[in-house]
């Protein structure tokens, strides 16, 4: 369900790294020019995913991860007329290969637009971290496992997936940006761990899309 339309919001956020300081534009250039692949092997560069207009922009730490898996489970929520209405894309990008881009989708019921940076290049100028950080009482408002039943799944999905391997670097975190049309950076999440993600109905709003209940409980609306 809906909630009420939102104007676009810009939001500069800390100076430090750590705390999400928009990139340079010397960075930004340098990110524009690597190269993403879609589900099929294309290869196309960054910037032509937020060049024409406004993105927001997941990166996820692998597609093993219980906590990815449930984060994109609700982004697929997101309905399409919304993005359609404020003109914005919806893009995840991994760091495994191509190949695990259908088989994730599928698993997620993810239909939006679904991209991977194999080698992490873009991961690594934007200053994603690798390696959990101390805050551990940060909770994802997306995640429903536990870490003990997450990590099992996780472990199984790997063991009796098609492609024994940890798809992505276990050790790399992600991050969240709303970025375009052009060299515009409006906002940017870097991950401290595998549950610091922003929450998505805070970059919809940011980004002037409507907001999703994502409770699965009737919203009260006084009259």
């Amino acid at each position: 369900m809906a909630g009420p339309p939102v104007p676009p919001i810009t939001r500069q956020v800390g100076r430090a790294r750590d705390c999400g300081q928009r990139p340079e534009v010397g960075e930004l250039r340098e990110a524009a020019r690597c190269l993403v692949v879609d589900a099929d092997g294309r290869s196309i560069p960054f910037k032509a995913l937020y060049g024409e207009r406004k993105a927001i922009v997941v990166f996820v730490r692998n597609f093993l991860c219980y906590t990815c898996k449930e984060y994109v489970e609700d982004l697929a929520k997101v309905p399409k007329a919304f993005l359609q209405e404020a003109n914005v894309r919806l893009i995840v990008i991994g760091q495994s290969s191509y190949h695990h881009i259908k088989p994730f989708c599928s698993l997620t019921g993810y239909t939006h637009e679904m991209y991977v940076d194999p080698q992490r290049e873009i991961y690594e100028i934007l200053g994603m971290k690798r390696g959990e950080g101390n805050n551990v009482s940060v909770r994802s408002p997306h995640v429903k496992s536990n870490t003990f039943l997450g990590s099992i799944r996780s472990m199984w999905r790997a063991m009796t997936g098609p492609a024994f391997d940890f798809q992505g670097d276990p050790a790399q975190q992600g991050g969240a940006l709303i970025l375009g049309p052009g060299n515009e950076v409006h906002f940017l999440h870097l991950d401290k761990n595998r549950l610091d993600h922003v929450p998505i109905n805070t970059v919809l709003q940011l980004a002037g899309v409507k907001t999703v209940n994502f409770t699965n409980k009737p919203q009260i609306i006084d009259i």
